[in-house]
């Protein structure tokens, strides 16, 4: 868990699950999933999926098993549990990196995109609507937010 290991029994104990993929005898990656409130710190948000659904977070491969397709696995794992358990929709939110290319062949389909920079104690965050527009107003009410720019003060919240 890196830097996040003190958070984890906090997690366990707000109902959020830790899925990993092992390798070995060890961890190959993880990733977690809530049906409850969590904070998305890279974009300074709180998501809050509704009843039959969740989302799926801090997601990590061990960097000696990168591009390995570990991240898929997870997802596609992670997304089958949550379908046999009668969830009816995932949010993932994802970032410029090599891995993200395999969020949308995993199932997902974009809702919104973000743009953000933090300075000087300031966030400043661009929300564009994908073009499905009906996701993106769903997805929009469960980061609390809308589409066009917002400045704020940063807030920094360890989850």
């Amino acid at each position: 868990m890196g830097s996040d290991g003190d958070l984890v029994a906090a997690r366990f104990a707000r109902g959020s699950r830790c899925f990993a993929v092992w390798i070995d005898g060890g961890v190959g990656g993880y990733g977690w999933l809530s049906t409850g409130p969590e904070w998305i710190g890279e974009l300074q948000l709180e998501i809050r999926p509704r009843a039959g659904e969740a989302y799926i977070w801090n997601c990590a491969t061990v960097d000696e098993h990168r591009r390995k397709g570990i991240f898929r696995s997870l997802l596609v794992g992670i997304s089958q549990i949550a379908r046999n358990e009668g969830l009816k929709r995932l949010w993932i939110g994802s970032v410029a990196i090599p891995a993200e290319k395999v969020v949308e062949p995993s199932g997902f389909k974009p809702a919104i995109r973000f743009t953000s920079l933090t300075f000087g104690g300031l966030h400043l965050m661009r929300v564009t609507p994908a073009s499905d527009t009906a996701l993106a107003a769903e997805a929009m009410s469960r980061v609390g937010t809308n589409a066009g720019l917002r400045l704020h003060p940063s807030r920094v919240r360890r989850h």
